[in-house]
């Protein structure tokens, strides 16, 4: 059976990059006019040209997505596990070779974070360990599961990519739904950072998504890290897996996140810089291209962007998220995957949303309209 590389092996990245820079107002004004934005519309939405338009982009997203999803948000958390790996990745801070203190959360460590985190409200956890298979594999991973899920009314991971009959096993016990980024589509720059490890199989991790959707997963995320190459092009290129993977396992829904470079322990230093300007463009292309696929900002990004564009587009966020083993109850000081930059607690976000006229939602979407 065809999987996404398939498709992904017929594109160059410098062709795709020259196509998007060349696209005209012309072609900006036919794309917010379409009533079915194809992927060369996008192209035209995340381009140069686009940026004189990025009031109307903004208007049309509100739109859309009150029209989808009404005045409603939905609000997660993440709870790390681990700070365990055994990758060197050049931007993060658990990259194994980064000389930290390396922790691994007991059962009991892990239903203390739970107590903490369902003291908040929530209902809706997003799973995140280093990606270590001897320590943190399928069977940590599935525990952890069975460990949780009657506190939970959805489960997310975003661990190492994994086979599709560990991804049945972890489905069959409780698993809703799995975050996988690319990182970058950019084959020679993922190989710069992701040189040693499991990670530098960049196959491997772009058909994921497939062995997902095989599984029947009920929800896949994806991504592209902003900072590693250029946004545009690996944003067509996530919207062009988006595409592909709806029309191929159309029973599964949907998410996209957007994380930017942050500072972490070893300081990478972002290649292109993605402006608040570019972001906010990103997410309105999102939108025209797709109405119902979910679009989460996290707490990377800092009070005052947060606050701007949960009106545009967004239909998740997180909250006072701990990036660190143990953050919330066990072991404050532990190390971070990357700073926080939003640190508002979960009742400020809260009234933020409130006041801007948002209901929280605390589950996850597909319950809301099942």
């Amino acid at each position: 059976m065809s999987t996404f590389k398939d498709i992904f092996d017929t594109y160059d990245w410098d062709t795709t990059l020259t196509s998007i820079l060349n696209k005209t107002t012309a072609d900006v004004e036919q794309a917010l006019r379409s009533s079915k934005c194809t992927l060369e519309d996008f192209k035209a939405l995340v381009s140069p040209a686009a940026k004189p338009y990025l009031e109307e982009m903004a208007q049309l997203s509100r739109q859309l997505t009150k029209k989808r999803f009404g005045n409603t948000i939905q609000m997660y958390a993440p709870m790390y596990l681990s700070n365990e790996c055994q990758n060197i990745c050049t931007y993060c801070g658990f990259s194994l070779t980064n000389k930290i203190p390396r922790r691994t959360l007991t059962d009991s460590e892990i239903l203390k974070e739970v107590a903490f985190i369902k003291s908040k409200g929530y209902d809706h956890i997003l799973l995140v360990t280093g990606e270590a298979n001897k320590t943190v594999g399928v069977p940590y991973i599935n525990n952890a599961i069975q460990l949780i899920r009657s506190h939970f009314s959805n489960i997310t991971i975003e661990v190492q990519p994994l086979d599709q009959d560990e991804y049945e096993l972890l489905i069959e016990n409780g698993l809703y739904a799995v975050l996988v980024y690319q990182e970058t589509y950019h084959r020679n720059e993922y190989k710069k950072h992701h040189p040693k490890g499991k990670k530098s199989n960049f196959d491997y991790r772009l058909e994921t998504p497939d062995r997902l959707g095989k599984a029947g997963i009920h929800k896949i995320g994806l991504g592209a890290l902003f900072g590693l190459e250029d946004w545009r092009v690996d944003s067509f290129f996530t919207a062009l897996h988006l595409k592909y993977l709806q029309k191929t396992y159309w029973k599964t829904k949907y998410s996209i996140s957007f994380p930017r470079l942050r500072p972490h322990s070893g300081g990478l230093e972002p290649k292109v810089e993605m402006t608040d300007a570019d972001l906010v463009q990103l997410i309105c292309a999102y939108r025209l291209l797709d109405e119902d696929v979910e679009l989460s900002i996290s707490t990377r990004e800092s009070e005052v962007f947060r606050d701007n564009i949960v009106n545009l587009g967004i239909t998740s966020i997180s909250a006072e998220s701990k990036t660190n083993p143990g953050g919330y109850a066990v072991e404050q000081q532990s190390l971070e995957q990357f700073e926080i930059s939003d640190e508002r607690s979960t009742e400020e976000i809260t009234q933020m949303l409130k006041n801007q006229g948002l209901e929280v939602v605390w589950k996850d979407w597909a319950n809301n309209w099942q």
